[in-house]
């Protein structure tokens, strides 16, 4: 049984998220706290193992509380968010903090059915959060990465066609796991494409804000765009990214479809795209999180000829995405997130030799 605390400032918003996870027969409503103060006596009393946390609290705000949790007392936290600016800008600071993942309230239009989906969701990310190495991410969490203010190098080679092409997925931690890969690789690497799972309204600013702590390029992807060196290609929410093939050049594919391994975009969709069309000089990843999206994919890239690198288990967030790969024969070896940048950077300049 996973006991859950739920903390905002709505009363109705304590009485729906306890009424619908309430339905799981796996998960526990503990407790529901109108604020950070009420809340924390409730973690000392109920010892939950997840927290979810509305952003904009009373009498102390979210990222404070957030803050104070992670330094006194770390749990997994999911970030309860409302779908504006502020909000997403909000979140992604919160996972910057520590929250493990994020949901977004639906808004009064959606009705019942958005309430219900959104519910649907939350009970999965909450098992998800069950399963987070806490020691694991309070180290990943520690180096962090320096905001970029100047402008980027530029190498002549940037933006040249690519010829090789590197491949990254990830879910549940992978925000944070992808931040500190791209902060310390070179400006002049091999064009990459990834798949974050994430949550509709909020890839450009996940792109946006990846772009200011690396010397690469960093935009959310749109259907025809070039894979060129130097430059990194985020795939849009709710669309299904691949990577083909046009003369000398390659492109991503941004386009409607169904979910595939539960997840639009998929992991497995963009890793089966790289396999057919780039093969050989391609490169593949796979990073934290929750469920197997990308083994399958990843066991085509190395049958196509690719390099197939799984996160190992003691830096993973979520060691279930990179473990489903492994175990299927799919990641050829498994890398500690404080060095899988060295490893792709290695592996670059051999030419991905064995």
């Amino acid at each position: 049984m996973i006991k859950v605390l739920i903390v905002d400032d709505s009363a109705t918003v304590r009485m729906l998220l306890t009424q619908g996870l309430s339905l799981d027969p796996q998960i526990e409503v503990v407790g529901a706290s109108p604020d950070p103060f009420s809340a924390r006596d409730k973690i000392a009393e109920t010892d939950p193992d997840v927290l979810t946390l509305d952003v904009e609290m009373p009498r102390m705000d979210g990222l404070e509380f957030l803050r104070r949790i992670m330094t006194y007392h770390p749990i997994p936290v999911i970030m309860v968010s409302a779908l504006t600016e502020k909000g997403k800008q909000i979140t992604f600071d919160a996972l910057d903090l520590g929250a493990v993942d994020y949901i977004t309230k639906p808004s009064g239009s959606h009705g019942a059915a958005g309430l219900n989906e959104m519910l649907v969701e939350l009970r999965k990310k909450i098992k998800g959060a069950a399963c987070v190495n806490m020691a694991s991410l309070a180290k990943n969490l520690s180096q962090k990465p320096l905001l970029r203010t100047g402008a980027k190098s530029r190498s002549t080679a940037m933006f040249e066609t690519t010829e090789k092409v590197i491949a990254i997925g990830a879910s549940t931690g992978g925000t944070t796991a992808i931040r500190d890969i791209l902060s310390r690789l070179p400006g002049d690497m091999p064009g990459i494409v990834i798949v974050q799972h994430i949550t509709p309204g909020f890839s450009a600013m996940f792109a946006d804000r990846l772009n200011r702590i690396t010397n690469l390029q960093v935009q959310e992807a749109v259907d025809g765009d070039t894979i060129v060196t130097g430059r990194v290609l985020v795939a849009p929410a709710m669309l299904q990214t691949r990577v083909r093939r046009s003369g000398g050049t390659y492109l991503v594919e941004c386009r409607p479809g169904e979910p595939v391994s539960s997840a639009r975009p998929s992991v497995d969709v963009l890793f089966e795209s790289v396999a057919a069309n780039v093969g050989a000089n391609s490169l593949g990843i796979i990073l934290t999180g929750m469920g197997s999206d990308g083994a399958n994919g990843m066991l085509a890239m190395r049958r196509s000829g690719a390099m197939t690198i799984a996160q190992d288990e003691a830096s993973c967030c979520v060691y279930g995405m990179p473990k489903a790969a492994f175990d299927l024969g799919a990641a050829q070896k498994q890398v500690s997130l404080e060095n899988m940048a060295q490893t792709m950077t290695d592996l670059v300049k051999s030419q991905w030799k064995k």
